[in-house]
């Protein structure tokens, strides 16, 4: 039975009909039908999300109320009034309430004793497959029971008013902790729904003694558990989609008192390039019931073309976790023994591998640099630097030192081992040097993992601190030292110093008053 309280709480009656709960096949036959998507030679569903191909973290708000008085208001977490949520609250459902729509009801997080019960009401066939998939899936039993801790509507066809509805555009991601609401409308793009979530549970868990986290995470035969952290584009999938080790999730996780364990029930991979070569795994995923968003294919033979950035460069892929073989169902682990940080750094500065001392770690953790890559983010056409802190800015409500205090604490307390791998170029900066092979980043991710650089002779980097090995199995000893790999190596020196002053200026900018040692941990001037 659909539950339509989402609706009638506000003094809505729906005036059409909804579909709760449909299996895979109902909800891409739906799509199908209502000229949403097209399917692919593959199976997979394909479709586009028209001017917004990535998120929009500016057009994001929380309500300010008496649920949020622990928010870090600024940057990011833009306040909106509660009066003006409500408003915009009802136009929303109203919206959905008029037009045939899809409920999907799952749980966000794996560890049953601190999962978020989550219902989606979408506009879109597609959204709520997307949602389907990307989600934990209840039981039968499960869902006779569920009732949602928190409610997303999602209608991207409604647009808003700004000078009206108080928002920036006529796109918006209104989050209240008050109400347990996410309203969503004025765009496509399906990452809005996961990452609303996560920006949820960023405030609930720390609450609870959980450490949220933006990284991805797998095991190993012997239960070793590794975290890759980063941001959008720099690996996290690509790298924790391992044929030797089992994937605990792509994206999202937290770290209790018991270990590691996913928020999510899918992955939600970049596509950009995708080869059956150099990623097996996640290219045999994307079959029925996977969902491909701004992947060109061709309308008339259905094959699809990763190589075309045409749409964006930020072509996605979303599929269950039990598409990969040797997924960790359910997806909870022990506690990490390695931790590594991803960087996509397109000025091909940072060396391939780090080895980071606790202070370092927490330097690199609150700094959280890359290079933020095409299409990620509306308006990003080019590798832009950015320092997003904890590897997740835009999806932080609580300040930074909160995220900080409690992986510091873990990474004392279980002697977790920290690298920093740059994913990013060699040999120059980007539109002079390379992106980094794969396979050598593979091989050095291996041997962290398996702890065959333990003992292993190497050198501090002269600006960034760490220790650079000066060996390491399957990589040639040329491609450790990025500055060797530069034709002129004055002109690197010059780009690093450039580089270690924009972190030095990022840090004391943001964090006036670290700690003492975390501070003197950064680049060197």
């Amino acid at each position: 039975m659909l539950d339509t309280r989402h609706f009638t709480r506000l003094g809505i009656e729906p005036k059409r009909s909804g579909h709760a709960d449909l299996a895979v096949p109902a909800l891409v036959e739906a799509a199908i039908v209502r000229q949403e998507a097209l399917l692919s030679q593959e199976g997979a569903l394909v479709a586009e999300t028209g001017v917004y191909t990535g998120r929009s973290p500016q057009d994001r708000f929380i309500v300010r109320d008496d649920r949020s008085h622990d928010v870090a208001w600024g940057g990011f977490n833009q306040p909106m009034e509660e009066g003006h949520f409500l408003a915009l609250y009802a136009k929303v459902a109203r919206y959905l309430s008029e037009r045939e729509h899809f409920v999907f009801n799952g749980f966000a997080g794996a560890d049953p004793a601190h999962r978020l019960a989550v219902r989606f009401v979408n506009e879109y066939a597609w959204h709520n497959l997307f949602v389907h998939q990307l989600f934990i899936r209840p039981t039968v039993d499960e869902l006779t029971v569920h009732e949602p801790d928190f409610t997303v509507l999602a209608a991207p066809g409604f647009t808003a008013d700004p000078m009206v509805d108080h928002t920036r555009s006529e796109a918006f991601v209104c989050l209240s902790f008050k109400h347990r609401v996410v309203i969503i409308g004025g765009t496509k793009y399906a990452g809005e729904m996961k990452k609303s979530i996560f920006g949820v549970l960023n405030y609930l868990l720390p609450e609870d003694g959980v450490l949220p986290m933006h990284c991805s995470a797998n095991v190993g035969n012997d239960g070793d558990v590794a975290l890759f952290f980063g941001l959008s584009g720099t690996g996290k999938t690509t790298l924790s989609t391992d044929p030797g080790r089992s994937i605990v999730g792509d994206d999202e996780h937290g770290w209790s008192e018991a270990g590691v364990f996913n928020f999510e029930g899918g992955c939600y991979a970049k596509c950009i390039g995708l080869s059956q070569e150099k990623e097996p795994q996640i290219a045999a995923a994307i079959r029925f019931g996977a969902v491909l968003e701004n992947v060109v294919i061709d309308p008339l033979t259905r094959t699809l073309d990763y190589a075309s950035g045409a749409l964006t460069e930020n072509t996605r892929a979303a599929y269950p976790l039990d598409h990969i073989p040797n997924a960790r169902i359910p997806s909870t682990a022990g506690h990490p023994q390695t931790i590594i940080f991803l960087t996509a750094d397109a000025s091909g500065v940072l060396p391939p591998l780090l080895r980071l001392s606790e202070a370092e770690a927490m330097y690199h953790f609150l700094s959280g640099y890359t290079s933020k890559l095409a299409g990620t983010e509306r308006g990003v056409e080019e590798p832009q630097p950015t320092f997003s802190t904890c590897f997740g800015e835009p999806f932080l409500p609580r300040a930074p030192k909160t995220y900080a205090s409690m992986l510091g604490e873990r990474i004392a307390r279980h002697r977790s081992r920290v690298y920093l791998l740059n994913t990013g170029w060699t040999g120059g900066p980007y539109g002079v040097g390379e992106r980094m092979n794969l396979a050598h980043t593979r091989a050095m991710v291996r041997a962290a993992l398996s702890g065959d650089l333990e003992g292993v002779s190497g050198r501090p980097h002269p600006l960034f601190g760490g220790v650079m090995p000066e060996v390491c199995p399957g990589v040639p000893s040329a491609v450790l030292d990025p500055r060797s790999s530069w034709a002129d190596p004055k002109a690197y020196d010059e780009a690093a110093a450039r580089l270690a002053a924009a972190f030095r200026a990022n840090f004391e900018r943001k964090f006036p008053g670290a700690d003492a040692e975390v501070r003197a941990a950064g680049p060197r001037s």
